[in-house]
C-alpha cells in the first residue's frame, strides 16, 4: 500500500563513522545525509525514542545506503526511506517499501511542522487508524509562509474532523444501538420533525463529547514561525515528528525544486548515504 510521505541520498565521500554509545537522556545524535546536491545534517530528538533509536539502528546497518528522495514536492516536503528505490528503473513508482515493520506513534505537542523539521512517513489514516509510522521512510518539510488566515482555517478544519471522529465513536458505541438504528433508518427522514429532534440529540452528545477534549490551536509562537519562517501545519497532530535539520537547509530546497514525473519523483535520481556523525552527551 501507497506510504504518502518522506526521503534520503548518496555517497561521494564517507566520514569518520562515530560509534553510537548507549543512549542517555541528555545527548546530541547527529547525522549527516549526502546527496548529489550538498549534505544535511539531522539533528534527532530524545523525546521521541522509539525513532530515535530505530534510525540509529538502521543508519549503522547501511540500510539507507544507495536509495533515493523517492518523492519530493515543492514548498511541501521531501521524502525518502524506501529500500525499493535502491537501483530502481527510472519511472517505476516508489514509496511501498520499508524494513518490515512499523513503529508506534510518539506525537507529542512539543513538536510540530516548522520548516526544516524531520518526520516519519505512514500510511493514510483509513488504512492505519492508529498512525503507526514507517519503519523507515521519512520526509524533510520544506513548507511555505503562511498566512493568519490560513492557520485559522486549519483550525476550524481540525475542529470538524474532530466532531466527525465522535460521531464514528457515538455509532460504534454498543450503548447507543437504539440511536443508531433511528439514524440509520431508512424511514428516518419522513418525519422531519423527528428527524431533526435526532439530529440536535446526536449534536448535543457530539458538542459535550468533543469540549471534554482538548481543542486543537496554534499557539502563540506556533503562529509566530508558520507565518515567518513557514512549514505544513496541516501535518499538526498526525504524524511523529522526531528531529530536525541543523545544517543544509538549502540542499532541502534544491533537491525540493527538483523537476519530477506524474508520481512527484526526480527525473534525476537523488541517491543518498548516511552516517552516524556523532553521539555525545550535552551540558545539562
Amino acid at each position: 500500500m501507497k506510504i504518502r510521505f518522506f526521503l534520503l541520498l548518496w555517497l561521494f565521500s564517507y566520514p569518520l563513522l562515530i560509534e553510537a554509545q548507549a543512549l542517555e537522556s541528555k545527548t546530541d545524535t547527529l547525522f549527516l545525509i549526502y546527496t548529489p546536491e550538498g549534505n544535511i545534517t539531522l539533528r534527532l530528538y530524545n523525546d521521541t525514542p522509539e525513532h530515535r533509536d530505530n534510525f540509529i539502528k538502521l543508519v549503522k546497518a547501511g540500510f539507507y545506503d544507495s536509495t533515493l528522495f523517492h518523492r519530493v514536492i515543492p514548498a511541501f516536503m521531501i521524502q525518502g526511506g524506501d529500500p525499493d528505490s535502491r537501483n530502481c528503473p527510472k519511472g517505476k513508482e516508489l514509496g511501498n517499501g520499508g524494513p518490515g515493520y512499523d513503529i508506534l506513534p510518539e506525537i507529542t505537542p512539543a513538536h510540530f511542522h516548522r520548516r526544516g523539521v524531520l518526520a516519519a512517513a505512514r500510511e493514510a489514516d483509513k488504512l492505519n487508524p492508529q498512525r503507526l509510522s514507517s519503519g523507515s521512510q521519512f520526509y524533510i518539510v520544506q513548507g511555505k509562509i503562511q498566512t493568519e488566515a490560513e492557520l485559522d482555517r486549519i483550525e476550524k478544519e481540525n475542529a470538524s474532523l474532530g466532531k466527525q471522529q465522535i460521531f464514528i465513536e457515538l455509532m460504534k458505541n454498543p450503548e447507543n444501538i437504539r440511536l443508531k438504528n433511528r439514524f440509520f433508518s431508512p424511514d428516518a427522514k419522513k418525519d422531519t420533525a423527528s428527524f431533526h429532534h435526532l439530529l440536535d440529540t446526536l449534536n448535543l452528545l457530539i458538542e459535550q463529547e468533543y469540549n471534554r477534549r482538548p481543542a486543537f490551536r496554534f499557539t502563540e509562537e506556533q503562529r509566530r514561525i508558520y507565518t515567518t519562517q513557514g512549514g505544513t501545519p496541516h501535518l499538526d497532530g498526525k504524524y511523529t515528528i522526531f528531529g530536525e535539520v541543523v545544517d543544509g537547509m538549502s540542499v532541502v530546497d534544491a533537491i525540493a525544486d527538483a523537476e519530477t514525473d506524474e508520481n512527484d519523483r526526480p527525473l534525476t535520481d537523488i541517491p543518498i548515504k548516511i552516517t552516524l556523525i556523532t553521539h555525545k552527551k550535552t551540558e545539562p
